[in-house]
């Protein structure tokens, strides 16, 4: 019974887990799943507690966490440089996925800790008390890194960006 619940959970929330780990760790694919392995292995363990709970709030924190301990553990071959090369225009879906890379690619420069509150905060529509609650933080500093976060978006998107009136 406890795997045919936890089978269930993980078919039906593989993809957009799997969509949350790969913005938390900057586009790269591998760590993405090596990441969500590991989520999946610590909600495994602990899915007798949270089955009937909130198994998506747990991965989601578990996730968080392991990105930026990852991030400061480790060197992953990453060489940032000034200014990201510009894709061509093919078209309208050409240009929404290009948008798309670009927002990655702009994530993927901020700290772990900025990316990961505002991907939570934006991306997974968190209250700012959920996203202090999976990053394991006051709510004070997840709004802090929150601003931060999308400030220094703003300013690698430049004037990509309009300003709503």
């Amino acid at each position: 019974m406890r795997a045919d619940a936890f089978d269930r959970f993980v078919t039906a929330r593989w993809s957009a887990l799997l969509h949350l780990a790969h913005l938390l760790t900057g586009g790269d694919r591998h760590r993405a799943e090596d990441l969500l392995q590991e989520a999946l292995v610590k909600l495994w363990f602990a899915w007798p507690r949270v089955a009937e709970q909130a198994p998506e709030a747990y991965v989601r924190r578990v996730l968080a966490r392991a990105a930026a301990r990852s991030a400061r553990r480790r060197w992953w071959g990453e060489r940032p440089v000034e200014r990201l090369p510009e894709l061509p225009e093919v078209g309208d879906v050409a240009a929404a996925v290009e948008e798309r890379t670009r927002l990655e690619a702009a994530l993927a420069m901020l700290p772990v800790r900025q990316r990961a509150a505002v991907v939570l905060r934006y991306y997974q529509d968190l209250s700012e008390v959920q996203v202090a609650e999976a990053l394991g933080c006051p709510v004070g500093t997840a709004r802090s890194l929150t601003s931060r976060g999308v400030t220094r978006l703003r300013q690698f998107l430049g004037d990509a960006i309009e300003p709503v009136q």
